[in-house]
């Protein structure tokens, strides 16, 4: 990866598109919600890979993320608590937290903050008729 320094901030591109990085949110996404969004992202990616190995019927999940910060120290992400709203039949909460405990283990982007930012995670679910 290589980042430009621009005059607002930082830009990088991907094959995909460029991504613009600056602390006024007018300018590019602030450092804090690439953060949370790659926290985000990679939980509910691998928590939804895992639901389909299992085979459970998911038409949609959302992610809500809170989000805890220091202001007294530089505004230090301090927790961030992930709640998972799914959508789909035959839903069992108690299977889905097991699904939820084993994505947190096998998503990088957790493990890579977890003894620096406490990260929860709770979960509710919408049955759909057959």
């Amino acid at each position: 990866m290589r980042f430009y320094l621009k005059e607002s901030g930082i830009r990088t591109s991907f094959p995909f598109g460029e991504l613009d990085i600056s602390g006024d949110e007018a300018l590019g996404f602030r450092p804090f919600q690439l953060m949370v969004a790659s926290i985000a992202g990679c939980s509910a990616n691998v928590f939804r890979k895992i639901l389909e190995k299992q085979r459970i019927e998911v038409e949609d999940i959302t992610v809500e993320a809170e989000i805890d910060r220091n202001v007294d120290e530089a505004n230090k992400i301090e927790k961030i608590h992930l709640h998972f709203i799914i959508k789909g039949k035959r839903l069992d909460d108690d299977k889905l937290y097991k699904n939820l405990e084993v994505s947190r283990k096998n998503c990088s982007m957790i493990r890579s903050v977890e003894n620096s930012i406490e990260i929860t995670e709770t979960l509710e679910t919408i049955e759909i008729s057959a």
